[in-house]
């Protein structure tokens, strides 16, 4: 070299290592080590070989899927910021059974962030032969999880052609404790039969699902196993379950039926029964539209106001349609809020409209359309040409007062659209709350 002097060779890469332990949630491998003993052997085994720990890192999440376990992503990261560039860990299955979070991994080593990975009995650095293996370990891992859903699946399909349920016993049996009989389902003394009774309710006695609602929470105090009460959507998807009279679908939505072996709580019949009550009530709420459900609420018990429609037949034939608001009793069963009738009701909201706060650009927004629409109405097809009319001579609130007694239901809705002041009803009478 020039002058004499020789050249020093590059220092050595200070290798730190994160000491990263997962505990595995597969069921093969339920004797391998846990979290706290990965640790103290591999922490012997730094000492041992003198390897520089800068992290320790835990880990219960499953490692099947990519990209799901936040300590690993964690580890990741630190890895790109230079916190430590390498791994200790019980075995490579640890680090990924998936070749998304693998790809990760490599990728790491290639841009030279990650110079080795130690395990138990191996060790892995940046060079071709090292890294095809660890890639080949990942993959018989992922391989391993493969062919293990694969497995499950044909298990529970086998069940099911045994007519056993592979899942939690819906609401009125009970999971088989006997361990020679897995999957097998047995009646629930105490919750049986009363759900075959809100089966019989709703067939017999055109129970309404918010009146069972009702009925179990306040007459029978009833829970589930679970000590919870029986919610109304619940309701629902046990009268529409095929389960309760000895059918079932696995998985939902898979168009696969089994009969199954357990004891029916009701017949066919009853189930067909019940399902038409339903379509009935569907029908219903589907055909009625109502303007003012969604504006107001209910003084007394703060509930939502609901509607339904009465028809009375005149004497000269004709038939008259009432429509009438009041309180769903959602929180309170024997609330006493009344029922007021649509036009009654109109005219109160037409009294308000002077002291409910508008918003106002918005409802000038929708005179203009309306004016336009008026203008090319008369011009296109009546050939009346009109003076402009501009929207300021015209008065908001008369205009509000117009649609609420002679407009469509969705006029009127567009109108609720443009309050800002809330409605309460009590005794019949609706008043402005803020």
């Amino acid at each position: 070299m020039p002058g004499g002097v020789e050249a020093k060779p590059p220092s050595p890469v200070r290798v730190k290592y994160c000491l990263y332990a997962r505990k595995s949630t597969e069921s093969e491998e339920a004797q391998i080590l846990s979290i706290d003993s990965q640790i103290k052997e591999m922490m012997g085994m730094a000492d041992k070989e003198c390897l520089e720990i800068v992290e320790v890192k835990k880990e219960s999440h499953s490692a099947k899927e990519a990209g799901q376990r936040p300590v690993f992503n964690e580890i990741v990261e630190e890895i790109k910021q230079g916190k430590y560039n390498a791994i200790l860990t019980w075995a490579a299955d640890r680090i990924s059974r998936n070749a998304g979070d693998l790809g990760r991994i490599v990728d790491l080593m290639d841009s030279e962030k990650l110079i080795e990975i130690r395990t138990y009995g191996q060790k892995f650095s940046n060079n071709p032969n090292e890294k095809f293996l660890l890639m080949i370990l990942g993959s018989q891992a992922k391989l391993e999880n493969d062919n293990k859903v694969i497995n499950v699946k044909r298990g529970l399909r086998a069940r099911c052609e045994m007519g056993l349920w592979p899942c939690t016993a819906p609401t009125g049996y009970l999971n088989s404790k006997n361990v020679d009989k897995r999957c097998h389902v047995e009646v629930d003394p105490h919750r049986a039969p009363i759900m075959k009774k809100m089966f019989e309710k709703v067939a017999y006695e055109n129970y309404s699902g918010r009146k069972i609602h009702a009925w179990l929470k306040d007459d029978l105090k009833f829970k589930t196993r679970n000590g919870k009460a029986f919610t109304l959507s619940n309701i629902y998807l046990t009268l529409r379950n095929t389960f309760y009279y000895g059918s079932f679908e696995y998985p939902k939505g898979g168009g696969q039926w089994y009969q199954g072996k357990h004891e029916p709580l009701i017949t066919r019949e009853l189930f067909d029964k019940v399902q038409e009550t339903l379509m009935v009530y569907t029908e219903r709420s589907e055909h009625k539209e109502f303007a003012f459900t969604k504006l107001m609420t209910c003084g007394l018990c703060g509930s939502g106001i609901t509607a339904d429609e009465k028809f009375k037949k005149q004497k000269d034939g004709t038939t008259h349609r009432h429509v009438y608001y009041g309180c769903c009793r959602f929180y309170d069963k024997n609330c006493k809020c009344g029922w007021i009738n649509e036009d009654d009701l109109i005219e109160q909201l037409a009294v308000l409209v002077d002291k409910i706060d508008l918003d106002e650009i918005g409802m000038k927004e929708k005179i203009k359309a309306k004016v336009e629409e008026h203008k090319k109405f008369n011009s296109n097809l009546l050939g009346v040409k009109e003076k402009a009319i501009k929207v300021a001579e015209i008065d908001i609130r008369n205009y509000a007062k117009y649609i609420l007694r002679e407009c469509s239901i969705w006029e009127k809705r567009e109108l609720l659209s443009c309050l800002k002041s809330k409605l309460k009803m009590n005794n019949k009478v609706v008043r402005i709350v803020g």
